[in-house]
């Protein structure tokens, strides 16, 4: 290995000496200090350990006599789990109609959540406690009390019961990540508390702005008595030290890599958890660890590592192997995205290494480009990355950025609310009998730019007519659909263009992200397997032909998908999604038809629901946007990136890096944006398309 990462300790002389060595000799053996939690007490000796149980009675107390109750608790110290528990003995949840919601910004702490309540509870999973997320459930209708399910999914039970009467109270969970699914649960929860003045809610996270939530809950009753109350709960089950990295890292991932190598040979036990900012990059760490941990297993290292990656594209299964155990003559690393910031508890984790920046999207009002985007993270963030050691014993977190770098940083992520497109929200608002969106009660209300330009989309798109109101019954199955706008116009066009076999495959196949495995080794090949099926039309094509592959090759798929350098696990992950997505075509009636070796029939279904993204060749090789103007780029991985490329084509998403570059393009015929989409765009001369100007709403 190359020379070490240099850490200090705050509080210690100087970061200038040699602090690893000076860590070495002052700090103690935490395995000495403290024992595991788990091995030795039951789970009802852990649960009265936890801080969260010496403030059973208040929590009961305060809820009984307010609406809202916003909780402040430190990670570790169990609201998540326990406060549940808390309502359901003290007669919060009696029948089918009286139950128990807990809503979670992600799929993978729901389950986990829900996993560990119910052997708390000693019952099955699926029976008093049960989850739902998108695309699974486990849960009976008639005797799940305790329900644990992502905030879009509380989002869509509003669409069938809008007062959401089969609950007495809901918990809003980590609500300090501000997603949109969680301020639209927010504004919409304290809709239906004038309803239903009965309905009790309680907001809970570690990092959480209490002020700021009171002042939007506290709506005084008619004796100018406050209705919403704050709780903060102190203290965590173990202390967390932290080190800052003496010098600024040029590599982050370089660093990342090498901090857990140094954790693993040195003599201190317990497991480790990394943060990076998206699944390329987590791949190739977990790569780089496995391959120096098989280098230092030659070299005698007794103890093996056993790397896992967590990203949100990961089946659940998948996700759900960070929590098995492994044997005492192993150490467990994950390496993760921010997926595993919140709300979830991996057993054994006393190193966390953060590499202080974070992947989010980010959308430009003036340009009308969404992208995703590396910044760096907030103190927020930062804080909750570094709970997630101390739990069974004293943590320790590793911060490859300098104490001052740390000082500069938000204090909170801005929400994303506020930094990307409201295409899907405004329909979802309007879904749920919310007509007047501009007065919406935004916990934090988003640009007005904003505002129009997903109006302007969604009347585009034909799931609003010119008064704003939800077509029938194009919007309406438009707001049903699991999936972005628009996908849901591409899937409920493609009977039209008779291929709905063929979108709906190639529209699972976008949900998994690539399905292409390339590493530094192998890249070559990787790319030469890659281009067998590769097709001029473009990606979209490419992956229909990978899915069509995979799936005749009957038991043979696994080692099928290791010869052509494709991810198994994702491609497993897209025939579960396309059954999904078979059923709402059945919901809707829509007919499964194929199309054959038609493929002119696929990329005009998918023009019919992306017109918006398309783009044409410059002088320079670069492409414009045809709305906007926008400088684009086709990006390194697609089949297009060749030294021909397309006059015209349409893309998904952008990515930013150094340039703008499209993901997922194809190629099409500029006509077919005046045929499919004449009220967006106009033909001019020499091929030229304009995009006419839209109403305004």
């Amino acid at each position: 290995m190359s020379q070490k990462i240099k850490f200090w300790r705050p509080g210690d002389s100087s970061p200038q000496q040699n602090v690893l060595q000076e860590r070495q000799t002052n700090t103690f053996d935490s395995s000495t200090l403290y024992k595991p939690t788990g091995a030795d007490l039951s789970l009802d000796n852990q649960r009265k350990r936890l801080p969260i149980h010496n403030y059973r009675s208040h929590i009961i107390y305060l809820l009984e006599n307010n609406r809202t109750l916003i909780i402040v608790g430190e990670t570790g110290c169990g609201k998540s789990t326990q406060i549940p528990q808390y309502l359901v003995e003290s007669g919060w949840a009696t029948s089918e109609n009286q139950k128990i919601a807990i809503t979670e910004p992600r799929r993978v702490a729901a389950v986990s959540l829900a996993s560990r309540v119910a052997d708390e509870r000693v019952g099955t999973l699926g029976l008093e406690v049960g989850y739902a997320i998108r695309f699974d459930e486990c849960y009976d209708d008639k005797k799940t009390l305790i329900k644990f399910m992502t905030d879009g999914v509380l989002l869509r039970e509003m669409m069938t019961d809008p007062l959401l009467k089969q609950y007495s109270v809901i918990m809003v969970d980590e609500a300090h990540e501000r997603s949109i699914n969680t301020d639209m649960c927010i504004g919409l929860l304290k809709k239906i508390q004038k309803r239903r003045p009965e309905l009790r809610l309680i907001v809970a996270s570690a990092t959480i702005d209490a002020e700021k939530f009171f002042d939007f809950f506290n709506v005084k009753d008619e004796q100018e008595n406050d209705c919403c109350a704050i709780l903060s709960v102190e203290g965590r089950v173990h202390p967390v030290e932290t080190f800052y990295s003496v010098d600024p890292v040029p590599d982050y991932v370089t660093a990342t890599v090498k901090t857990i190598m140094e954790i693993h040979l040195s003599p201190k036990e317990g497991d480790i958890l990394a943060f990076l900012t998206g699944q390329e990059e987590v791949d190739r760490a977990v790569a780089q660890v496995q391959e120096q941990a098989r280098s230092a297993a030659k070299n005698g290292m007794k103890k093996y590592l056993i790397v896992m990656p967590m990203y949100s594209t990961l089946p659940i299964h998948e996700q759900q192997k960070i929590f098995e155990k492994v044997s005492r003559n192993a150490r467990k690393v994950v390496i993760s995205t921010n997926i595993a910031e919140t709300s979830i508890t991996v057993n054994g984790v006393v190193f966390v290494v953060d590499c202080g920046f974070v992947k989010i999207k980010a959308y430009n009002p003036h340009t009308g480009i969404e992208s995703l985007m590396v910044n760096p993270t907030s103190k927020a963030s930062a804080l909750q990355r570094a709970g997630r050691a101390g739990r069974c014993r004293l943590g320790e977190a590793y911060r490859l950025y300098r104490e001052e770098d740390y000082d500069k940083l938000d204090d909170i992520t801005v929400p994303e609310m506020q930094r990307t497109s409201l295409v899907p929200v405004l329909l979802q608002l309007k879904s749920l009998g919310v007509e007047n969106v501009v007065r919406f009660d935004f916990l934090s209300p988003p640009p007005a730019q904003c505002m129009i330009n997903a109006m302007e989309t969604l009347y585009a798109l034909g799931a609003i007519n010119e008064n704003g109101s939800l077509t029938q019954p194009l919007g309406f199955q438009m707001s049903e659909f699991p999936l972005g706008p628009q996908f849901a116009k591409m899937i409920l066009n493609s009977e039209t263009f008779e291929c709905s076999e063929e979108i709906i495959t190639i529209a699972a196949m976008l949900q998994v992200n690539t399905v292409f495995s390339m590493s530094a080794r192998t890249k070559t090949q990787s790319m030469k397997e890659h281009r067998k099926f590769a097709v001029a039309e473009g990606d979209h094509i490419t992956m229909l032909n990978v899915y069509n592959a995979f799936v005749n090759e009957g038991n043979e798929t696994k080692r099928w998908s290791n010869r052509y350098c494709l991810n198994f696990e994702r491609l497993k992950r897209a025939c579960q999604l396309r059954k999904q997505l078979e059923k709402y075509l059945n919901r809707f009636n829509i007919k499964l038809i194929s199309c054959g070796r038609d493929t002119e029939k696929i990329l005009r279904c998918i023009t019919s629901g992306f017109f918006a993204n398309a783009a044409k060749l410059q002088m320079d090789g670069s492409y414009k946007s045809l709305k906007g103007g926008n400088t684009l780029q086709i990006h390194p991985t697609s089949v297009l990136a060749t030294e021909q490329p397309p006059q015209f084509v349409i893309f998904n998403e952008i990515m930013q890096t150094t340039s703008y570059y499209m993901r997922d393009i194809s190629v099409i015929k500029p006509e077919w944006l005046c045929e499919l989409a004449s009220h967006y765009y106009e033909s001019g001369t020499e091929r030229s398309i304009g995009v006419k100007r839209m109403r305004v709403f």
